[in-house]
């Protein structure tokens, strides 16, 4: 199936973690040009670009600070320069925030632990969001995809505050697409289940995997290439009618 990706322009925050890797990849794949945005990986942002074909101006790897209110724009603002268009977003940039400690609840976590976390995952998204659309609009074509957590569906045990920065995001895309579809541009969320990056491999032992195995209809975790296919089709032009919507990539949980 042509995607109808080939020759656009896509911006992938997060892009050297291990959705964001998978994603851009994908794009990549799809005849699709990639900006690879990163924090503080920049040898590993450069690596990717060069694999997704930076030498024939395919890819190439720029900076994109959580904590920088300037990022959202000045990456935005690259991509259009260099490519003449930015048609694709996918918002992935995280900031993780620790689980509360065990005997501790709500109340005791203090502002300057949980602020950071709401801030760092709504505040860069509307803003790039916003820098995004105005050229989308005007061309008549864009798609966004938000990329939220299974966490704002279903809940987890000490982590309300990321819960409920990524939540926020599912609202954002239900009044978003009401401004955006008559100018064909979709902007949906996608809800990774329990992935098997680098990162919750090396955070989970096996026991807690086997356990979260056992209680996934299809038996098993999803991989970072699921979560990205998925965001791949949402930001085609395949995608003809799909907005506002979450869609969960978790095996049925």
């Amino acid at each position: 199936m042509d995607l109808g990706l080939s020759g656009r322009a896509v911006l992938v925050t997060g892009a050297t973690g291990g959705i964001g890797r998978a994603t851009a990849r994908a794009f990549a794949r799809e005849g699709a040009r990639v900006a690879v945005a990163h924090h503080t990986d920049r040898e590993g942002a450069e690596k990717l670009a060069a694999e997704l074909g930076a030498h024939d101006d395919r890819a190439f790897a720029l900076p994109y600070d959580l904590a920088d209110p300037e990022a959202p724009r000045t990456a935005t603002a690259a991509v259009e320069r260099r490519w003449g268009a930015l048609d694709v977003l996918v918002v992935n940039a995280v900031r993780y925030g620790a689980r509360r400690a065990p005997g501790t609840h709500f109340e005791d976590v203090p502002e300057d632990e949980w602020r950071p976390v709401v801030e760092g995952n709504l505040t860069p998204a509307l803003r790039t969001v916003q820098h995004a659309v105005a050229g989308m609009r005007r061309r008549g074509f864009g798609r966004i995809v938000l990329m939220s957590s299974h966490n704002a569906l279903g809940g987890n045990r000490g982590q309300e505050f990321y819960g409920a920065a990524k939540a926020a995001l599912h609202g954002l895309t239900r009044s978003l697409m009401w401004d955006l579809a008559d100018s064909g541009v979709l902007v949906n969320v996608v809800c990774p289940g329990l992935t098997t990056t680098d990162r919750v491999l090396a955070a989970l032992p096996e026991t807690v995997r086997e356990r979260e195995r056992t209680a996934t209809p299809t038996g098993r975790l999803t991989t970072p290439e699921e979560v990205a296919d998925a965001v791949v089709f949402l930001s085609s032009p395949a995608n003809g009618n799909i907005t506002g919507e979450a869609l969960t990539v978790g095996g049925g949980r």
